[in-house]
């Protein structure tokens, strides 16, 4: 009796730690943020410089963009001097003042992509670069030297849209067209005339 006791109750004990992981993915749905899988993000170090999070970003109407975090472990600043995928296509640097010099504080580190972040822009991102890819991406420091890894290549949707091309610190918002501007101030007051005067005859 007591063995029999004793099996039953294993058996069950087994069932529920079986049964446990599929009750979870049930509750949590099909909206479940953990169904959000993110690709592999790259990552590599030279020297005090270490950059993770690697990512191309495209965008169907405009150019490409490189995200990525840049760690600087020395007492140094480090300058960014260049990114180059598959070592013919660059991109175009920007710090967040609008200047072309980015640069990395001692102990300290920057974000590329999003508002009010540095940004790198590649302008032929359509013509040559396919969401699904792997490009292999070479980050230049002015005292570091080179540094190569893999980043893939995604949309910038969803995880990924606050970085994306779109949000970079020069994108600006075109004017309307079919607009005039107009040659008077409103709300100016005429200037009065003065009533003409009849000359008497005699």
């Amino acid at each position: 009796m007591v063995r029999s006791s004793f099996r039953r109750g294993a058996l069950a004990a087994v069932l529920a730690l079986s049964l446990a992981p599929l009750a979870a993915a049930c509750a949590a749905g099909n909206d479940a943020q953990t169904l959000e899988v993110k690709p592999d993000s790259a990552a590599s170090s030279t020297g005090n410089v270490k950059v993770q999070n690697a990512f191309v970003l495209t965008d169907p109407t405009g150019p490409a963009s490189v995200t990525a975090r840049v760690f600087n472990n020395g007492a140094a600043p480090q300058a960014l001097q260049s990114i180059a995928l598959a070592g013919t296509v660059s991109a175009t640097l920007k710090a967040a003042d609008g200047s072309s010099t980015v640069v990395i504080p001692p102990h300290g580190s920057l974000l590329l992509g999003g508002k009010g972040n540095p940004s790198a822009i590649i302008e032929a991102g359509g013509e040559s670069l396919r969401n699904g890819d792997v490009q292999q991406a070479t980050f230049t420091f002015s005292q570091a030297g080179a540094l190569s890894l893999p980043v893939s290549v995604v949309p910038a949707v969803s995880y990924f849209q606050p970085y994306g091309p779109s949000s970079t610190p020069g994108t600006a918002t075109p004017l309307p067209t079919g607009t005039t501007t107009p040659t008077t101030k409103p709300n100016t007051p005429a200037t009065p005339t003065t009533p003409a005067t009849a000359t008497p005859t005699a």
